[in-house]
């Protein structure tokens, strides 16, 4: 697919980061998109950027409430989008929305971890499902899955337990790599690729918290310094004498630096993943820091858990993250 203008495109967790910049570059290209998010304020603010920008003429942008992990909420979210657009049929499906948490399957609640495994894999799996239909009735069509550096290397370092999410990114890889051969056998126009971004500067940290508590709200409650105190006091850091106001601090800190230390803005992760999908690149890697990472996992993988791995990972990528 070598050009995006008048096709249609739906993309989840449309309202930050990474979708909401995949929404604004599509609809600059003339590209009608569909977004959902669990955010309205947020996407509102991707609407309004879209409108800045410029809509060209003939395209379209709408807004969806639903939260990818429920089917019958994504049910709703298509039948919304062919409504509003007045349509059957779907060129672009960028499965994208994710969140963090339920690292441990020890330390951490079963409710958190189901919830970061349940969006960040079956959002993935039910978009598929629920939208495959309208991309079958189009002459062309692509899926792109959002997975990551940790569907190859499930890991944010030794002392940071990191599995819900890590599994939820490898079950979004292997899906994504199956669908190329099940795709060509039985729906040959449409084309599929898995996105494996590096540290990209989003808001995921704070959104992710948001999400797994329902408060869309900045300042944290009692029961998410609670969390925060016992995430923190895991990772090694000594917390008997920081107060709420250290906590709440700290956490503001973590966000920005995640946000705007990033090697690769969401700006830019979004025109790598178009790029890679004009060019039917089934497999789009997303910064340097996500090349260097692959290249390292391969080279030696029986090391690839190992305190000393990450010491030269660490070095070679730059990455301060969960050392």
């Amino acid at each position: 697919m070598k050009d995006f203008a008048g096709k249609i495109a739906v993309v989840t967790g449309g309202g930050t980061g990474m979708g909401r910049e995949l929404a604004r570059q599509l609809i600059a290209e003339g590209c009608s998109v569909a977004m959902c998010d669990v955010s309205a304020k947020n996407m509102a603010e991707t609407v309004a950027l879209c409108e800045a920008d410029g809509v060209p003429q003939g395209a379209r942008v709408t807004a969806h409430l639903a939260d990818v992990s429920d089917e019958s909420q994504l049910i709703r979210f298509r039948d919304e989008a062919a409504a509003q657009h007045d349509t059957e049929r779907l060129h672009l499906l960028f499965n994208n929305a994710g969140i963090g948490g339920g690292g441990s399957m020890v330390a951490d609640s079963r409710a958190e971890w189901e919830r970061t495994f349940n969006v960040c894999w079956g959002g993935v799996y039910l978009g598929v499902r629920t939208f495959l239909p309208m991309l079958q009735a189009a002459d062309e069509a692509h899926i792109v899955n959002t997975s990551s550096v940790n569907g190859f290397w499930a890991s944010l370092g030794p002392n940071v337990s990191h599995t819900a999410y890590a599994a939820a990114k490898f079950a979004v890889k292997g899906f994504s790599e199956a669908l190329i051969t099940d795709l060509a056998l039985n729906a040959p126009h449409i084309k599929v690729s898995v996105v494996m971004p590096g540290h990209i500067g989003t808001s995921i940290v704070a959104n992710s918290r948001k999400v797994m508590t329902g408060r869309d709200e900045d300042t944290l409650s009692e029961e998410d310094l609670a969390r925060a105190r016992a995430r923190i006091a895991r990772s090694g850091v000594d917390i008997s004498l920081m107060d709420d106001g250290a906590i709440q601090a700290l956490a503001a800190e973590q966000h920005r630096r995640f946000l705007e230390e990033a090697p690769t803005t969401a700006a830019e992760a979004a025109t790598i993943i178009l790029d890679g999908v004009k060019a039917d690149r089934w497999r789009i890697l997303v910064g340097e820091d996500a090349q260097k990472m692959d290249a390292l996992v391969r080279g030696d993988p029986e090391a690839a858990y190992t305190p000393e791995f990450f010491g030269v990972l660490a070095k070679e990528v730059g990455w301060r993250l969960g050392g």
